[in-house]
């Protein structure tokens, strides 16, 4: 048993307090109390409820669009600096704007960076996260990162789907890293769809590297956005003789016409976590809760133990 002073509480930012909920129930203790006063012009004020000198804190929170998800983390863990919390731990199973990690073209920003530095001068001590765009962001950060992988929960699904000849597939280039990550652990083969884009989320052209014919592939991502990147690997796969294509995707952002493009493709199945809270429900869509992972991780850095059985990839 801890001390008092020693036991850790959790509170939750407003856009993952169902996560939280499930998280704090896995963890074994109740769901902090905080309030989110909304002034009239669309200003916020969070403030915490109980007192949590002396803790160890952990705020979850995923940071996905719109940005007042980000602020609502930032003045979170800033109230918690000002209220004297011994650790303040910022749990965002969504790390969102971590597609803008690099200068791919002249004049634009590095949101990545830009946010770890808001995070460590906010507060945070420590940051847990799950399926980075890129796993070098990792290194923007001045302060401990534990990066988990959502392989950890969703290759034993795969398992347990019991299909034959398996097939995992990379909707990018990008993504052949993970797509061979997955295929190492279920011994199957990979195939890698090439694409151009001509502008963000709008594809010109898609070509498949591999053969597929015969097989039931699975496309493996870290994220599915306006799912037409997805439903165009779907639909192309099956063109080229598959017998059923799949989907495992961690961050189900699904934004603009993704739910009406899932429905209307071939995919039989979308198979996501709950890092992001679904807009709406679709027969196509099945969620893998994500809490108990990081319920056992918090748990772990609490108590001080190594979380390296957590990495399967």
């Amino acid at each position: 048993m801890y001390k008092k002073s020693l036991i850790p509480k959790i509170f939750a930012c407003s856009q993952s307090t169902e996560l939280a909920k499930r998280i704090s129930k896995e963890y074994g203790i109740k769901l902090g109390k905080v309030n989110k006063n909304i002034f009239s012009d669309g200003e916020f004020q969070v403030s915490y409820e109980e007192s949590i000198r002396g803790r160890r804190i952990f705020l979850i929170g995923s940071t996905n669009p719109p940005s007042d998800n980000l602020l609502e983390m930032l003045l979170m863990i800033d109230a918690a600096k000002r209220a004297s919390a011994r650790h303040i731990t910022a749990v965002m199973p969504y790390y969102g704007w971590a597609r803008q990690d690099r200068k791919d073209k002249p004049r634009v920003p590095i949101a990545a960076k830009m946010i770890a530095k808001l995070l460590q001068s906010a507060g945070a001590t420590r940051v847990i996260t799950m399926d980075l765009h890129a796993d070098q962001i990792q290194g923007f950060f001045e302060i401990p990162v534990d990066h988990l992988y959502a392989s950890t929960i969703l290759l034993p699904h795969i398992k347990d789907l019991n299909l034959k000849d398996v097939t995992i597939a990379s909707p990018d280039m990008g993504g052949s890293k993970r797509a061979y990550a997955y295929s190492k652990y279920l011994k199957s083969e990979v195939v890698i769809c090439y694409k151009q884009r001509k502008k963000a989320n709008v594809i010109s052209h898609m070509e498949l590297i591999g053969d597929v014919t015969g097989r039931n592939v699975i496309i493996v991502d870290d994220m599915v956005d306006t799912a037409g990147t997805l439903t165009k690997a779907a639909d192309l796969m099956m063109e080229k003789g598959a017998i059923s294509v799949r989907a495992i995707t961690t961050h189900a952002i699904l934004s603009g016409d993704a739910y009406k493009r899932i429905e209307k493709s071939k995919l039989q199945e979308l198979i996501v976590t709950d890092t992001v809270p679904l807009k709406r429900s679709c027969s196509k869509i099945k969620v893998v809760s994500c809490a108990p992972l990081f319920a056992e991780v918090m748990h772990k850095v609490q108590d001080n133990t190594s979380i390296s059985d957590k990495f399967l990839m």
